[in-house]
Order: structure tokens, then C-alpha cells, then sequence
């Protein structure tokens, strides 16, 4: 199951959350661009558990980089493809935890929660010589709180069945849990890093986001936090979104909703549109015409049902406009 996204949008343009990914990926290149010296420098700020526990191995470093891989560890990647998919988790989840916290107590909550998943990769891998890097313990964190603040979302998963794109939408209870499950199978069933895989670092962040996010709601937020949710309101809806459409065996046509905002709803807007019904479904590219009103129904004609004889029904889309 691949994460597209969550239908709980986001009212605020998640800042901190942005400047996070453009960070990893800036540090990437930069990690990139170390040539023949990568492995020295992903020995010098990774992660690697030994440095703490063997004085030896300790005194190569100094206390500044003892510290500093503490944190730095969680913006250095072992590929692009490992980026890449911590980036799209984060870019999925972080907008809405960012958006309840606020983005100041979010970026404190996300250091915190890597800082803590690489101390329990740490002690339970203590005189491991292996370096660990990702920024997947934080985004565990970041999984866990979005857990804890929004059960009842749901996460919009793309799932290929025999090459045909399948989307369904996953209670984000249901996804989480099963993804912290496997984690924690995952250490289980292996070393601290079986695999090359943190399990542990996973499962640390992944507890320690949802202790700290009940932690971070109690932490006052400043007059900064309030003027920055003025200058980041959204004024728009998703781009990709899920229409449950009504199905009758005796109609051929399909009835379905689909939301914009007020200012969608002026200037008009392109959507992309999956239509479902039963185990059926597709993507369609919508556009929306310019001042359009509560409640108006956009015919589509013969994108409805096909029946035996080749006959086609037309979906009717009504139009529902929310400013949040």
C-alpha cells in the first residue's frame, strides 16, 4: 500500500514542514557532493552507537561532533531512494500535525522525536560501529502524533492490482497501526538494524511522537505562531480527491460530491476526481467553471455505468463549497 494522501486538509500552508523537506534534500546534494569523502562524513555525523560506548572509537571525535550527530543523523539519507520516501511520508502527515501545533512547537516536536528514536537506536545497538542515518525516526514521531490528533482521517492508499491503479481510502488508525506493527515485528524479529533497517529507531519515534505531542498542546504558543497562521491560510481545496458516489442496479447514472473553496468557486479551478463505486473506479480530470454556487451539479456525460448493450449513464458531481 503506497500513501497518496489524507483527507484531512491542512488550513494552514504547513511552513516548517516545507523548510524540513527542502533541508533533507539540500543536505543530500550536499552529502552528494562529498565524493570520495561520503563515508568519512556519514561516519562523522551519522549516527553511530559505538562512538558513545567504546572510548576508543570516541576519542576520534570531538564533543561538538558527539552532539551535533545526535541530530544531524536525521538529515543525511543512504539514497534517493531512501529520501524520497521519507520525504513523501512526511509531506503527507507533517501538514496537519504542523497545523495543530503550530509551526514553532512542530519544529520542536519533530527534533525531538529524531533526537529520541537515534537515543533508542543508540542504547538498545550500544557498541554497534555501523552508522545510522534517515530521517525516518522523526517521521515516525510525526506518524505517531497525526495517530493520536487524527484516528478518524483517512488516508487515501494506492493499491496496484495486476497493473490496474486502485485507490482506497484507509482509516488512518488502521494504516498507522499496522505500519507501527510491522515495525515493531521488524525489531523484533531481527537486530537493532537487521537488515539495515533502525526497527528500534522506528518504534522509538514512533512512541515518543505520541507522548510528545500531548506534551507540545500544553506548551504556550506565541503572538508569532498567530500572525504566521494569518500570512499560511489556505484558501484552496486538494487537488486529488475521492468521490463516493451513489450506486443503484437500476440507474446508470452516478451521483457524487466533490468540494472547493470560495475562491475556487469564483476564479474556477481543475480537479482530479476519483470516482468510486462498489469495487469499481477511475480518475477524471474535472474542470470547474468560474462562479459557481452551493449546490450546483456538474453533468459529465457518459461517464456514468455501462450497461450490456453498450448504453452509458452521465455522473452528476454536486458541487459543495466549504471555507475552512
Amino acid at each position: 500500500m503506497i500513501p497518496i494522501r489524507d483527507t484531512t486538509t491542512s488550513r494552514n500552508y504547513p511552513v516548517v514542514n516545507t523548510l524540513l523537506i527542502a533541508a533533507n534534500v539540500f543536505l543530500f546534494f550536499v552529502q552528494l557532493m562529498q565524493g570520495p569523502r561520503q563515508e568519512q562524513f556519514i561516519l562523522t555525523y551519522g549516527l553511530v552507537p559505538a562512538r558513545y560506548s567504546v572510548p576508543e572509537i570516541g576519542a576520534y571525535f570531538t564533543s561538538f561532533q558527539q552532539v551535533l550527530a545526535l541530530c544531524s543523523f536525521m538529515f543525511l539519507h543512504g539514497g534517493f531512494w531512501h529520501l524520497l520516501g521519507n520525504m513523501w511520508s512526511l509531506y503527507i502527515f507533517g501538514d496537519n500535525v504542523e497545523d495543530r501545533l503550530g509551526p514553532l512547537r512542530y519544529l520542536l516536536f519533530y527534533l525531538l522525536s529524531g533526537w529520541a528514536s537515534g537515543l533508542a537506536h543508540v542504547f538498545l545497538n550500544w557498541s554497534s560501529p555501523i552508522p545510522t542515518i534517515g530521517a525516518s525516526g522523526a517521521i515516525a514521531g510525526v506518524m505517531g502524533a497525526y495517530l493520536i490528533l487524527f484516528p478518524h482521517s483517512k488516508i487515501l492508499t494506492f493499491i496496484p492490482i495486476f497493473f490496474i491503479p486502485y485507490f482506497m481510502e484507509v482509516p488512518a488508525f488502521f494504516f498507522l497501526g499496522l505500519w507501527f506493527l510491522l515495525q515493531f515485528l521488524g525489531a523484533a524479529g531481527s537486530g537493532a538494524q537487521g537488515g539495515g533497517i533502525a526497527w528500534w529507531a522506528h518504534v522509538g519515534g514512533f512512541v515518543a511522537g505520541i507522548v510528545l505531542v500531548k506534551v507540545m498542546e500544553r506548551v504556550p504558543q506565541t503572538g508569532m505562531t498567530g500572525r504566521m497562521r494569518e500570512a499560511t491560510y489556505r484558501t484552496g481545496t486538494p487537488r486529488l480527491q475521492v468521490a463516493h458516489v451513489e450506486d443503484s442496479p437500476e440507474d446508470l447514472n452516478l451521483y457524487g460530491l466533490m468540494t472547493i473553496s470560495p475562491k475556487e468557486a469564483f476564479q474556477g479551478t481543475q480537479k482530479l476526481i476519483s470516482v468510486k463505486w462498489g469495487l469499481r473506479g477511475r480518475i477524471l480530470r474535472i474542470t470547474v467553471p468560474p462562479r459557481l454556487r452551493e449546490g450546483t451539479v456538474l453533468r459529465l456525460s457518459g461517464l456514468g455505468k455501462m450497461a450490456p448493450n453498450g448504453e452509458k449513464g452521465d455522473l452528476f458531481l454536486r458541487v459543495r463549497i466549504e471555507d475552512r
